[in-house]
């Protein structure tokens, strides 16, 4: 497993990461969430070794990552903020360096280097220099040098920054492949990604965890958990139909959005309140091009959290 107990990063009077403490188990696919300078990439780097704690410590697979750096590293795969790389090589030249740092031989190295060149689609620039490639490939190149001694831990910081949707779905694709016999940590800003391919979220504010729990208990924070939203085809008689909604026993209370003649009733409590709100729309004859049961707004639940911790 990954664990950390009570990890601290000071820089002079600014406290990054303030005694932060969890485990990850294997099979587990853990996204770390926060905004800009709340920590993530701090206590990436001192998970991989690459930056020492001020205090705490932290073991990858039973091995201590400051007293036994090495056996710590041999199972580890780590991919940077930034992806970092040297510019002059190709993607041959750079995976067959890491091939050598990495002690891979014989037939297992080239085992190795044609499946992670293949499932990241480098085939095409194996032979072009890295700091001629898009963004994108340079990103796929520092993922490859992560997973090519089949690591089981994976620490991947951003692993899909400046990927097009259809580059972002093939990674995602691989993690959830890899996912079934390996320990993930995925530092992350999009959230989409947490609901795409994690199976546990710590959001991280101001150098410490406000939350711990799967995505799906996340998304039922949300105010919009369970909430019914109306998209009607004319602006005409919003108010007509908020009225109506707002009478019926299990709604809190209704909001409408002009901009997208919407109107969406929110429920008291945990009630279900869609099939109430669907035969009233019906007896009442709206002209909807929409009904829909909101499952929740995972964005919604990471403002309120890192909001009120800033405060």
């Amino acid at each position: 497993m990954i664990r950390a107990e009570s990890l601290t990063k000071h820089y002079g009077a600014l406290h990054a990461v303030d005694g932060i403490s969890f485990t990850v188990q294997p099979g587990e696919v853990l996204g770390f969430l926060g905004p800009n300078g709340a920590g993530k990439t701090t206590t990436m780097r001192m998970l991989a070794g690459f930056v020492p704690p001020t205090a705490g410590r932290a073991e990858i697979c039973g091995f201590s990552v400051e007293d036994q750096p090495t056996e710590a590293r041999r199972r580890l795969g780590y991919l940077p903020e930034g992806a970092p790389s040297w510019g002059e090589m190709t993607p041959r030249e750079f995976l067959d360096f890491i091939a050598r740092v990495r002690d891979l031989k014989g037939e297992q190295r080239r085992s190795r280097l044609d499946d992670v060149i293949g499932r990241l689609h480098l085939g095409k620039v194996l032979d072009q220099r890295i700091e001629t490639l898009s963004k994108g490939f340079r990103r796929r190149v520092g993922l490859a040098q992560a997973i090519l001694h089949d690591p089981p831990v994976l620490i991947l910081d951003e692993p899909t920054d400046g990927l097009d949707p259809n580059q972002k779905h093939e990674v995602r694709e691989l993690i959830n492949a890899m996912a079934k016999d390996k320990i993930i940590v995925i530092s992350t800003h999009i959230l989409e990604e947490v609901e795409a391919v994690c199976s546990r979220a710590i959001i991280i504010s101001a150098g410490r965890i406000v939350a711990d729990e799967t995505p799906a208990a996340l998304i039922r924070r949300s105010r919009h958990h369970n909430a019914v939203t109306l998209r009607f085809e004319h602006a005409a008689g919003l108010n007509e139909a908020a009225a109506d909604l707002r009478a019926l026993g299990d709604v809190d209370h209704v909001e409408i959005d002009e901009a997208t003649r919407s109107v969406t009733a929110f429920p008291k409590g945990n009630a279900l309140i869609l099939t109430r709100v669907a035969d009233l729309a019906g007896e009442r004859g709206w002209a909807l091009s929409q009904l829909h049961l909101e499952s929740g707004r995972l964005d919604e639940v990471f403002r309120s959290i890192t909001e009120k911790e800033a405060a």
